[in-house]
C-alpha cells in the first residue's frame, strides 16, 4: 500500500474517530486532520514494526490482542506529540478510537490482499 493512501486512510478512520468519540478531539479543521493523518502514518510504519518485533511473545501468548496496545500506543504518541490538534481525553477513548482506527485499516488491508 502506498504511503499517501495510508494517509488518507487514516485520515477517514480520525475524522470518524472524531466525530463518534465525544472525547476525542482534532483541533484546527482539515489541517489538524491531515497532520494527524501524517504523524499516524508514519508511526504505523516506522515504530509499530520495532513494537511488534519486540512485544511478538506478549503477541503470541496473547493471541494477537497485544496488537490492540502497541496500536493505542501509537495513537497516544500521536495525541503526545500533536498536543495542538489532537486530544484524547480518558483511558476508554484512547481504547475506542483505537478499535475505529484498526476497523479502518484491517478493510482497507483485506481489499487490497
Amino acid at each position: 500500500m502506498h504511503f499517501l493512501q495510508l494517509v488518507v486512510i487514516n485520515g477517514l478512520a480520525v475524522w470518524v474517530s472524531d466525530i463518534l468519540l465525544a472525547n476525542f478531539t482534532v483541533y484546527g479543521g482539515w489541517k489538524g486532520y491531515v497532520i494527524a493523518a501524517v504523524v499516524l502514518a508514519l508511526l504505523n510504519v516506522i515504530l509499530k514494526p520495532v513494537l511488534k518485533i519486540l512485544s511478538a511473545p506478549l503477541i503470541i501468548l496473547s493471541l494477537g490482542l497485544f496488537t490492540i496496545v502497541i496500536n493505542g500506543f501509537i495513537l497516544w504518541l500521536v495525541a503526545y506529540f500533536l498536543p495542538d490538534y489532537v486530544r484524547i481525553y480518558g483511558l476508554l477513548t484512547l481504547f475506542w478510537a483505537t478499535i475505529i482506527i484498526a476497523a479502518f485499516n484491517m478493510a482497507v488491508h483485506s481489499q487490497h490482499s
